[in-house]
């Protein structure tokens, strides 16, 4: 399964569902999180104002960061690949990411079958007198 990071902009609390005046997009959001993670995704979501070593201990947030100002959160990894930033994705974007980050990073691949003998006969070889 994919590990997913989300590097969130400073907010009250980890979900950004406090306060005066909530964007409906967080509750949203952090239940979508909570979906994947029933899926069997590993979700980290580190918050500016709580976890700021989080985002220095990663070089790729903080170069972002530095070169685009704090404008580019949430910044959303999966894999170890940025694939969103600025935005929340919905959870079907969320799934589409994933599916198309799950290959080139060589995340679960589907089991291959192995290959069983063929008759030339058909079924049962066509002696048997069951076809």
């Amino acid at each position: 399964m994919s590990e997913i990071s989300i590097y969130d902009r400073p907010m009250c609390c980890s979900t950004g569902v406090c306060g005066p005046s909530v964007d409906p997009v967080l509750p949203r959001f952090a239940g979508d999180l909570q979906w994947l993670q029933d899926q069997g995704h590993h979700v980290n979501r580190f918050n500016l104002s709580h976890t700021p070593a989080a985002f220095a201990a990663n070089d790729v947030v903080t170069q972002l960061i530095e070169k685009e100002g704090t404008e580019v959160l949430p910044i959303v990894m999966i894999d170890g690949n940025i694939v969103s930033k600025a935005d929340y994705p919905s959870r079907d974007e969320l799934v589409k990411l994933i599916d198309a980050v799950a290959p080139a990073s060589g995340g679960d691949q589907p089991a291959t079958r192995p290959a069983l003998p063929v008759s030339g006969g058909g079924c049962c070889g066509g002696q048997s007198g069951c076809c």
